[in-house]
């Protein structure tokens, strides 16, 4: 009876064993989704194209059709969202308008139509009226941020622009222009002071071609 206690015992242990062994051995198979949750988290919206400057594997990346992609790019320079918005007006814009967009002018843009921007309502398109004229983009942050966080203030940005003046814009506020790098930056301040802006257009004009002279002309302008 004792030898078969024992046996018992062992059997019982081997069998605890092997138990043990296999819900370790499926842990480790199992794919530790931790980290991925975390990024996904953790992951921000994409930022939204600017009509006038996607190319044409980032339009055809967001879905449009070939036929809408070629009349897109052929129709650029879009000076204002309303020229863009009439290219498109038989697509889902309220959809599309998250992820491509022609950035308003804050200081001239009607209350309106600043609710076209995804996520803006009457309260908020009032607010962006509100604080005009706008000398800068620090500005903007600054005044809308008593009302939205850091983040949406970012996300608003991709819809909207400060013009400057030319002769006395700083160089980061120049570089908050839409499309406006750091080279292009520094011809701007290269050619101060300016007379007139067929001064600008002529200068500038050394660089880029005449749809992208008019897309620039819209975001500067000169003291009288």
């Amino acid at each position: 009876m004792k030898k078969f206690s024992k046996l018992s015992v062992i059997i019982l242990s081997i069998s605890l064993l092997l138990v043990s062994c296999k819900e370790s051995a499926e842990k480790k198979q199992k794919p530790d989704t931790t980290l991925e949750n975390k990024l996904v988290e953790k992951s921000t919206p994409m930022a939204v194209l600017n009509a006038n400057l996607a190319t044409e594997s980032d339009l055809i990346a967001l879905g449009l059709s070939s036929e809408l992609v070629t009349k897109l790019l052929a129709a650029r320079p879009f000076l204002t969202m309303a020229d863009f918005n009439a290219n498109v007006a038989e697509e889902n814009t309220e959809e599309l308008f998250k992820k491509l967009f022609v950035p308003f002018n804050l200081n001239t843009t009607a209350e309106k139509d600043f609710k076209m921007i995804p996520g803006v309502g009457d309260k908020m398109a009032h607010e962006f009226e509100e604080y005009r004229p706008y000398t800068s983009v620090l500005q903007f942050k600054r005044e809308i941020g008593k009302y939205v966080d850091e983040n949406e203030v970012a996300r608003y940005l991709d819809y909207v622009f400060v013009p400057v003046e030319l002769n006395t814009a700083t160089e980061n506020d120049i570089k908050a222009l839409p499309g406006v790098g750091d080279k292009m930056t520094h011809e701007f301040i290269e050619y101060r002071p300016y007379s007139n802006l067929a001064q600008f257009r002529k200068e500038i004009g050394k660089y880029v071609d005449e749809k992208e002279l008019s897309r620039l002309k819209r975001f500067v302008y000169l003291k009288e």
